[in-house]
C-alpha cells in the first residue's frame, strides 16, 4: 500500500478499501522504523486525530481527492499543534500559534499531517547538512547527502515515508533533493504559492511547492496549494486551474531547448550520460531538440550569492532573542544578550550568509554589490524569454541537469561552502527569474565509493507554464519506470 501513487490512495480510499486512519498507522510505522533523520517532530495522537476526521468526511460523501491522503510538511512552515524549528536551534521549542497558508489549504483539502521534515537551517544550504538536528541521510546510500534545503522532503518520500510531502525552493531547494533522491518535485512560477507562514530566508526568491513520485501526484498537490492569499503582499492574483488537465496531450512537435551552458566543464560524465538518455527518449516521443543559449548562467551564482544574503541578513534580524528566539542564559547588558543569543542560536552556515547580506547593504558597497546584482538578475531574466517567449521563441520548454553531480557522500563538502554553493549552477538561474521548474527522475550514476545514485533531469518552462511542464514530465514517466525505481 505504501507504494501506491497518491491517485491510487485515493482511489482506494474512496473506495473504502482502506481507511486513512490505517493509512496513517502504516505510514507512522514506517517512519518510526526509519533511520534516516527525516523527522523532526512527530505526533502519533495528533496524526491519527487527523486520520479520523478525514474517515468521517469519506463516511459522508464529503470528500475531495486529497481527503484522507498522508503528507509531511517541510519544517520552514509553521503548523499550530507541531514544532516548527526551520532546522535551527534558534527555534528549538517553537510552537505556531498559526497555521501557514500551505498547511491551511492541505488541511482544507482533508490530508493528513505525518509531522515535520528535516531541512537546512533556515533552507540555507544544498546538502542538508546544516541542520541543528543533524543531516538527513539519502534512502539510496546511507553514506550520502539527500540534497538541500529540502533534503528531508525528498528523502522521506524516497523511502516511502510518505506519500508526499511539502518544499520550498529558493535556488533550488526543490529540484536539486529531487534529483539526488530519485522523485519528482516542482517549483512552480514565484508568486503562484503562498508564503505566509513559510519562515523567510529570501523573500523574493523564496517559493513552495511539492515533492512526490510522480508528475501526477505533484499536480494534484498543486491544486491544492497555489492561489493568491491577500496576507502574502507577492501572491499573484489568477484563476484557479487544474494543473493535471493537459497530462495526456501528446509531446508530436514540442521543441526542447538544450543550453549549451548546462553541458560544459563541471558536468559529470555518468549526469550527462544520464540526461542525454532522457534527452533522446524525448526524441522518441516526437520532440525536437533546440541548441540554446542561456549566457549568463555562469553569473546566476554571485548574483544569488549577492541578492539571497541581503535578504536573508535582513529578514533574520528578528531573531533577536527578544522577539523571536533563543535566549542566551547569561549576558551583561542588552547588547551582550543580542551577540550571545543570535552566536548560540544560528549555525556556521546561516551566520556566513548574514556577515556577507550585511556587507553588500552596507554604505559604500550597496551600489557596488546589490543593485549590480539585481540588474545582472533581469539579464538572466531576458536571456529566458529570448528562449521560451515572443514570436521567435526557440522553444517551449528547456532541459538540462540538476545537478552538475549525483549525491557526495556526507562531509565531502563540509569544509568547503564555496564547493555547495557551485552544485547550485543549473537551478540559481530558474529562480532568479521566477520560472517554475522541475526536476524528474532520469537514471542513475555512480557514486564515488557505493554505487549507483540517482539523477534528476530538470525541465524549465515559461511563467504559468507548470501544466504543460507536468504534460512534459507524466509523458516521459509513462514511457519509462526511472520513477517506479525505489531504494533497497
Amino acid at each position: 500500500m505504501h507504494k501506491l501513487t497518491l491517485k491510487e490512495l485515493s482511489a482506494q480510499l474512496q473506495a473504502r478499501k482502506i481507511s486513512a486512519t490505517e493509512l496513517a498507522t502504516l505510514f507512522l510505522d514506517r517512519i518510526e522504523a526509519s533511520d534516516l533523520n527525516a523527522f523532526l517532530h512527530v505526533d502519533r495522537a495528533l496524526t491519527l486525530a487527523q486520520a479520523q476526521a478525514a474517515d468521517a468526511r469519506l463516511a459522508g460523501n464529503e470528500a475531495g481527492p486529497l481527503t484522507g491522503i498522508p503528507i509531511a510538511h517541510k519544517d520552514i512552515f509553521v503548523t499550530r499543534n507541531w514544532r516548527t524549528t526551520a532546522g535551527s536551534r534558534m527555534l528549538q521549542d517553537y510552537v505556531s500559534p498559526f497555521d501557514a497558508t500551505v498547511v491551511e489549504q492541505f488541511n482544507a483539502a482533508g490530508t493528513v499531517t505525518l509531522g515535520k521534515l528535516n531541512c537546512d537551517e533556515f533552507a540555507m544550504g544544498s546538502s542538508n547538512e546544516n541542520s541543528f538536528y543533524g543531516p538527513v541521510k539519502n534512502p539510496w546510500d546511507k553514506t550520502a547527502i539527500p540534497g538541500g534545503s529540502s533534503g528531508g522532503s525528498a528523502a522521506a518520500v524516497a523511502a516511502r515515508l510518505a506519500p508526499a510531502a511539502t518544499a520550498t525552493d529558493t535556488g533550488g531547494s526543490i529540484r536539486q533533493p529531487a534529483s539526488l533522491c530519485g522523485v519528482t518535485g516542482i517549483k512552480p512560477t514565484y508568486g503562484s504559492v503562498s508564503r505566509y507562514g513559510m519562515i523567510a530566508f529570501a523573500s523574493s526568491l523564496d517559493q513552495g511547492g511539492p515533492i512526490a513520485k510522480t508528475a501526477e501526484d505533484c499536480g494534484l498537490l498543486l491544486n491544492a496549494m497555489t492561489g493568491f492569499d491577500e496576507r502574502d503582499s507577492t501572491s499573484l492574483q489568477r484563476p484557479k486551474e487544474d494543473f493535471t488537465r493537459s497530462l495526456n496531450q501528446s509531446l508530436q512537435g514540442l521543441r526542447i531547448g538544450v543550453p549549451k551552458e548546462f553541458f560544459g566543464a563541471g558536468l559529470a560524465a555518468d549526469v550527462e550520460a544520464a540526461v542525454r538518455g532522457a534527452l533522446a527518449e524525448f526524441e522518441k516521443l516526437g520532440a525536437t531538440l533546440v541548441d540554446i543559449s542561456l549566457p549568463k548562467t555562469e553569473l546566476s551564482i554571485p548574483v544569488y550569492y549577492v541578492i539571497a544574503p541581503a535578504e536573508a541578513s535582513s529578514n533574520l534580524s528578528r531573531f533577536d532573542g527578544v522577539r523571536y528566539g533563543h535566549r542566551a542564559a547569561d549576558y551583561k547588558d542588552l547588547a551582550d544578550m543580542y551577540k550571545k543569543s543570535r552566536a548560540e542560536g544560528f549555525g556556521e552556515e546561516v551566520k556566513r550568509r548574514i556577515l556577507v547580506g550585511s556587507y553588500v547593504l552596507s554604505h559604500g558597497y550597496y551600489d557596488a554589490y546589490y543593485l549590480q546584482a539585481q540588474k545582472i538578475r533581469r539579464l538572466i531574466a531576458q536571456d529566458f524569454q529570448s528562449a521560451l517567449a515572443g514570436p521567435d521563441r526557440q522553444c517551449d520548454v528547456i532541459m538540462g541537469p540538476v545537478s552538475p553531480t549525483v549525491a557526495w557522500d556526507l562531509g565531502d563538502k563540509a569544509d568547503d561552502p564555496v564547493a555547495n554553493y557551485l552544485a547550485d549552477i543549473f537551478t540559481l538561474s530558474t529562480s532568479l527569474a521566477g520560472l517554475p521548474g522541475m526536476s524528474i527522475p532520469c537514471g542513475f550514476g555512480q557514486g564515488e565509493k557505493n554505487g549507483k545514485r540517482p539523477v534528476g533531469l530538470q525541465i524549465i518552462g515559461n511563467y504559468f507554464d507548470e501544466a504543460r511542464l507536468l504534460n512534459v514530465a507524466h509523458q516521459f514517466q509513462q514511457a519509462t519506470d526511472w520513477h517506479l525505481r525505489e531504494p533497497a
